[in-house]
């Protein structure tokens, strides 16, 4: 007997049948005996039709009630499966995130879990064998007031339950089968990966790929949550799916866990950044934070940051990266402050595409970006900017090269080989 927690998305509770076919997984672990719980996401759409509504009814409102708003849509989904699941045969109850509790701090709309106290689920289990169906993207502020965890928090809520109750895994069902090499949709040749370690899937996940949120692979890297990625459209008695130890998906695990590690796991890419470059930037202490300070005080989020020391050494050019819907945002607060960071000019360019080698083995292994370098040049792609970290390469170009540079640097690492 195992303690799981099954976490479903908007697509997979997208309407009653949907819903009755995640019953089934459900009942497929029930009746293996394991004790269960269940986070689900609001149907697909409603969260955002939920936040249309919002915003008809006012622009600017506040926050507490758009949490309270936007809430809903977890909660009719839970109360759904139970009762799906209460008519299989199977004794379950659903929970909102106040009544478990889960504790977040005071940021409505964009909280961060602070506490669970999952103790009577957990005697439940034991008592009477319930499972637990938990509306997930919320939790209680120290206000007393329902308080949401921002977009794809419901992946959050699964993590920090499954620390909580001290889960021996954390299944996260989507519409995709697992975690691929890279996006299938531009290279048909991306391989779905069997493991993969937290830090490698906390950089894809940060770098584009959209198959987890980025805090709740932070959240389970810290706890040690180890995480299936799965599809929650296979058939729920198909051979294999109920197999603990190998279900059919990708393990999201401590890197002590992969046997053999390769150089190069996965390349991820993000469109629509842009890039601002500031010319002639007087070289003294404290002009980073000049410039940088004010963009992070306005919510701009700075990346790719490269700079130049002129021959003199009196002055420097800063160039960084942006994400392109912050462009004008980022340019009129430079611009409006260019007294106060001392720089000539300014220049903008917007349109390109971050594409990212990511791969713990790059720790004992040379060439790896080298490699990179002479498979872009070999296909006529221009680099704009790199960034290098431990285990990730992060290589700026022109956003029509996107698919040409993905396809390139997945063969030149054989990411296309079995």
């Amino acid at each position: 007997m195992a303690r799981l927690v099954l976490k479903f998305g908007g697509t997979s509770v997208g309407d009653i049948a949907r819903i009755q076919n995640v019953a089934r997984h459900v009942k497929r672990e029930v009746d293996a005996g394991h004790h269960v719980a269940v986070v689900v996401s609001a149907m697909a759409g409603k969260t955002n039709e939920l936040v249309g509504w919002c915003r008809d009814a006012s622009p600017i409102h506040d926050a507490r009630e758009y949490d309270a708003v936007v809430a809903s849509g977890e909660q009719v989904t839970a109360g759904l499966l139970a009762i799906t699941l209460q008519k299989m045969g199977i004794n379950a109850r659903s929970w909102q995130g106040w009544q478990i509790p889960i504790r977040t701090d005071g940021a409505h709309g964009a909280a961060r879990i602070q506490e669970i106290d999952a103790s009577e689920i957990v005697r439940r289990f034991e008592a009477e064998e319930q499972v637990a169906v938990i509306a997930g993207f919320q939790g209680i502020a120290p206000d007393n007031r329902i308080a949401t965890l921002g977009r794809g928090g419901s992946d959050t809520s699964a993590v920090a339950v499954a620390a909580a109750i001290a889960a021996d895994r954390c299944d996260i069902y989507t519409d995709v089968d697992g975690v691929y090499t890279t996006d299938p949709r531009i290279e048909p040749k991306a391989r779905r990966m069997a493991r993969i370690s937290f830090e490698e899937m906390l950089e894809m996940a940060s770098l584009g790929a959209k198959v987890l949120q980025v805090r709740s692979v932070e959240l389970a890297m810290v706890h040690k949550v180890r995480t299936f990625v799965r599809s929650s459209f296979e058939d729920p008695d198909a051979p294999g799916m109920g197999d603990f130890d190998n279900p059919p998906g990708t393990l999201i695990c401590d890197e002590d866990e992969i046997v053999e590690q390769q150089v190069v796991t996965g390349i991820a890419y993000s469109r629509d950044e842009a890039q601002i470059s500031l010319r002639r930037v007087e070289d003294r202490p404290g002009v980073a934070a000049a410039i940088f300070g004010p963009l992070a005080d306005a919510g701009v989020n700075v990346d790719m940051i490269v700079q130049n020391i002129s021959e003199s050494g009196d002055a420097t050019d800063m160039t960084f990266t942006v994400p392109a819907g912050d462009l004008s945002k980022a340019t009129a607060i430079l611009e409006k402050a260019k007294a106060e960071m001392r720089y000539d000019a300014l220049q903008s360019e917007s349109g390109l595409t971050k594409v990212s080698v990511i791969g713990i083995g790059m720790r004992s292994h040379t060439g790896v970006a080298a490699t990179a370098f002479k498979a872009l040049a070999g296909r006529g792609i221009n680099i704009k900017a790199i960034t290098t970290s431990e285990i990730k390469i992060s290589i700026l170009i022109d956003g029509d090269y996107t698919e040409l540079a993905v396809r390139a640097l997945h063969g030149v690492y054989g990411l296309d080989k079995v």
